[in-house]
């Protein structure tokens, strides 16, 4: 009954509104495209970006959309929607991992945990791809720590190895990388000492070789190794080079965490090893310690190991999600059984990011109304324009963040006074239901600043037989919301052909205001629009 519980839970704040609010440029535009042009082409072995190989992302997570949008169709729901149903199931996966490790209490107060806490349930309700692989490499790493706790060690090397190799079909090598660590961290930690033995390491390397093989092997048979060499050489790129505009300090996903990740985070920081016993008598004390262990070790490997990778996304981060919120839920379950109590320090520190957060949703409908204000003090050409957007708001909706500010401050009250499950329920449920504000309200309006104009120029051309490019910035909109059919002039590839060349159809360009200086005297370019920041042209 408790699954089906969760279940339903899970599907009402994950599902509901995923096509609310139209995709995001690059990554969750960059997945749809590629699944939208595998349905288009009937070509599923190789990801494609305008319709030639993208050796970028293995085709795992681009199935599930393009599956999707073969039942619902090609929208933005669809894109959305396998992330939703990984959310579903991850809930479900925590509350049976807790109560294997100790009772109901611990599975309940995980699931709450990771669903209360920010960007770990904001990222349900995308379409990028890291939530799915998240929780392959997290089941991989899971099975691999149950070879020592369970009669059928092999079978569980033999799952780990399977999701390891889905964790591979979906983002790449860097899941056998994180894998690797994690495994050579674990051993060294325990002085050599490890009950993986080789069998069991054989049986994941050989179920994780079979479960690649399935693509990887059809690929370099049906293909050649050309495709495969170029993925393989991204990858490596990916983690020894910096990507234009996405590099950041050391502690960029610390900070991240710390506040992406609140209120999960601050119990975190609150971790104190408890004594060398079972919580209730069951399972062993050895298996709750060992599993802590696995779990500290994956939050620091992946943590540090993306510290130390040059290119910054915010999302590279995100599978310290589970283990973060693991070991935050067992503070909270331990709180709420009376066998600890939060320090003043905690207190002050839930405080004080929980009002940060509720300030920024208060202050954004003040930057709304007032924007006039503010245009005069911001430098960027392209940020003025943006804020151009024709975009309803009310000082009323500063009351949203308020009321997270009030709930927050509640919460901190109940904890001081030891009302802790009061107080933990108010504040994760109100952490839950002003993301559903932010994700419903919020996020469509700032997506009408950020990109509005320039998705209403593509969809405005969807169904014609045009060329359509973006001109001094990189984006894959033009693809998916013109819904690009491949092109017979291979031309097309050639910005400069566009330009000059004796075109065959009509030619569309956009560019953003920053770089227009260059194309509006361009002779063969004529302006038809600007709107929000962007310079929408035509070839004459």
């Amino acid at each position: 009954m408790k699954y089906l519980l969760i279940a339903l839970v899970a599907a009402l704040l994950f599902i509901p509104f995923l096509g609310a609010v139209h995709l995001f440029d690059w990554d969750e535009i960059n997945f749809a495209e590629a699944a939208r042009e595998m349905i288009v082409s009937h070509n599923y072995s190789q990801v494609q970006i305008d319709f030639r190989p993208f050796w970028e992302k293995p085709p795992l997570f681009i199935w599930m959309q393009a599956g999707s949008m073969l039942l619902f169709g090609v929208n933005d729901f669809a894109a959305r929607f396998p992330n939703a149903i990984i959310g579903i199931a991850t809930l479900l996966t925590l509350f049976t991992i807790g109560k294997k490790l100790a009772d109901e209490k611990l599975g309940m107060w995980w699931a709450l945990v990771y669903a209360g806490s920010w960007l770990p349930h904001f990222y349900f309700k995308s379409g990028i791809i890291d939530p799915t692989f998240n929780y392959f490499i997290f089941l991989a790493i899971y099975f691999a720590y149950r070879i020592a706790h369970s009669a059928q060690s092999y079978r569980m090397a033999m799952l780990s190895g399977f999701f390891l190799g889905l964790a591979v079909l979906t983002k790449g090598p860097v899941a056998i990388l994180v894998a690797l660590l994690v495994l050579l961290v674990y051993w060294l930690w325990n002085k050599f000492r490890i009950s993986i033995k080789l069998a069991h390491l054989g049986l994941i390397t050989l179920f994780a070789a079979i479960t690649t093989l399935l693509w990887f092997g059809y690929e370099i048979i049906a293909h050649g190794w050309w495709f495969v060499n170029e993925f393989v050489t991204y990858q490596i790129r990916l983690l020894t080079t910096e990507d234009a505009g996405h590099g950041g300090p050391f502690l960029y996903h610390w900070i991240v965490l710390l506040v992406g990740c609140f209120p999960a985070s601050i119990f975190l920081f609150s971790y104190i090893r408890g004594r060398k016993r079972s919580i209730y008598g069951r399972p062993p004390a050895s298996e709750q310690k060992d599993f802590k262990v696995w779990m500290w070790i994956l939050f620091w490997v992946v943590l540090v190991l993306f510290s130390i990778v040059k290119t910054k996304i915010v999302h590279y981060s995100s599978l310290c999600y589970f283990p973060l919120s693991y070991l935050a839920a067992y503070q909270v379950y331990k709180l709420a059984a009376g066998r600890l109590r939060l320090r003043s320090w905690d207190i002050v520190l839930l405080c004080v990011i929980g009002i940060i957060l509720g300030i920024a949703i208060a202050v954004l409908p003040l930057a709304g109304v007032y924007k006039d204000m503010l245009i005069p003090y911001i430098g960027d050409k392209f940020a003025v324009g943006n804020l151009q957007a024709q975009v309803s708001w009310s000082v009323a909706e500063t009351g949203y963040g308020i009321a997270y500010i009030i709930l927050v401050i509640v919460s901190a009250v109940l904890l001081t006074r030891k009302k802790t499950t009061n107080g933990l329920i108010c504040l994760f449920v109100s952490t839950i239901l002003i993301l559903q504000v932010t994700v419903v309200h919020f996020v469509p309006k700032i997506e009408r600043y950020s990109q509005g104009a320039a998705i209403d120029f593509f969809i405005s051309l969807q169904g014609k037989d045009v060329y359509v490019k973006a001109l001094g910035y990189h984006s894959y909109a033009q693809h998916y919301y013109t819904r690009e059919q491949p092109h017979a002039n291979k031309n097309y590839y050639d910005t400069n052909w566009l330009l000059n060349g004796t075109i065959d159809k009509p030619a569309y360009f956009i560019c953003r205001i920053t770089d227009a200086e260059a194309f509006i005297h361009h002779p063969n370019l004529e302006v038809i629009g600007e709107k929000n920041g962007f310079v929408f042209l035509k070839r004459k």
